[in-house]
């Protein structure tokens, strides 16, 4: 008989475990409190960007965009996979620094990258406001429709999937459900995003992961309006604000013409409600770098909460001597590192290689956290 593997969530970072669990040998089970892709990954944009905050970030993010690269031509039409490129806009001269900074980064480490005047990146996005100075163009990052890319994933590992479970504790080989039910595996791995740490509580400490609230809004179809995944260079600012509220100017292009505006990031707010203080503020910063984004409808807007770690990695790996795996902490790039996870995850388990450096991803280190602060 083949192992067991109980993966617990199936947003779109189980669902990438499951699959990789199940390439690996194993027999998965795949255990949902609500639905698939109920949680974070129903309400991102599914933009897979090679991103340069840290070497680790690179390594993971880098891993895990040749991954989805493999997969195109098995993608169905549904998850509406494009190699849409990214602009990293530049609005002023410190950023346009930072362009060629980030061009140089990535070419010594083998990302493709291309560095654009005001002139030329007015050629590639006629709507942006014609101030902006200059960019930094990723031509080989994608999109998908994240909760199809779940569903895929989890339609491809063959997983057995128990929805409408709740999980009150994960160990080492066995799952505790509210009611006192015990499902036995040979391994189990925690991918419930925010709600992860409590289940393996007092292992690690619970503040390890925070969740943060952002916005999206979807216009009415405008085929031909952007070309690229468009985002300013001020968004890693944005982005690690440990403190108050921020936003950044994030647009993606749908494939149907639609178009996809984020970003705003928010702690400690529990409720889901879409706040109009929040999501006016964001659009006039999208306003600020396409004024013409003025004259769509919005049809709809939405929330979510990211789950997110201090150092902005993920926790990728055991949880101590005795514990279950864990994957999770992925805040808003949990669609680009999902496939690089799970084959992380995937060689720890099976003590092989790991694709890159794992210690950064150690779980345990917020437990070193913890002791010095």
């Amino acid at each position: 008989m083949k192992p067991r593997a109980l993966v617990i969530g199936a947003g779109i970072v189980g669902a990438a475990c499951a699959a990789e669990l199940a390439r690996a040998g194993f027999a998965v089970v795949v255990l949902e409190a609500a639905h698939p892709s109920a949680g974070a990954t129903a309400c991102g944009m599914g933009h897979v960007v090679a991103m340069d905050d840290s070497e680790a970030q690179l390594e993971l993010t880098r891993t895990s965009r040749s991954l989805w690269e493999e997969l195109l031509p098995e993608l169905p039409e549904n998850i509406e996979a494009t190699r849409a490129g990214t602009l990293w806009v530049a609005a002023d001269d410190e950023e346009l620094a930072a362009v060629h900074a980030k061009h140089a980064y990535y070419l010594t480490r083998g990302v493709n990258a291309e560095i654009h005047d005001q002139h030329s990146l007015r050629s590639l996005e006629p709507h942006l406001a014609p101030d902006l100075i200059g960019a930094l163009r990723v031509p080989d990052d994608l999109v998908v429709y994240p909760p199809c890319a779940a569903a895929w994933l989890l339609a491809l590992s063959g997983a057995e999937l128990r929805v409408g479970l709740a999980v009150e504790r994960a160990e080492a080989r066995r799952v505790l459900l509210h009611g006192g039910v015990a499902l036995e595996g040979d391994l189990v791995v925690v991918a419930a995003g925010e709600h992860s740490l409590p289940l393996v509580s007092p292992a690690l400490p619970l503040h390890g992961i925070k969740p943060r609230k952002g916005h999206l809004v979807i216009t009415d179809r405008a085929p031909g309006f952007a070309q690229h995944q468009i985002v300013e260079l001020g968004y890693l600012k944005s982005a690690h604000s440990h403190d108050g509220s921020s936003v950044a100017f994030n647009l993606q292009p749908r494939p149907n013409g639609q178009v996809l505006l984020g970003s705003s990031r928010q702690y400690d707010r529990t409720s889901d409600e879409v706040e109009p203080a929040m999501l006016r503020r964001m659009l006039e910063r999208a306003f600020r770098y396409m004024p013409k984004l003025r004259a769509l409808p919005a049809i709809r807007a939405w929330t979510g909460r990211r789950a997110a770690t201090h150092d902005h990695l993920p926790l990728i790996g055991k949880v101590g001597a005795e514990g279950p795996w864990l994957a999770a902490g992925h805040e808003g790039l949990g669609i680009t590192t999902s496939l690089g996870t799970a084959r992380l995850l995937s060689s720890l388990i099976a003590g092989t290689t790991p694709p890159f450096d794992p210690r950064p991803f150690d779980p345990q280190r917020l437990c070193a956290e913890a002791s010095h602060g």
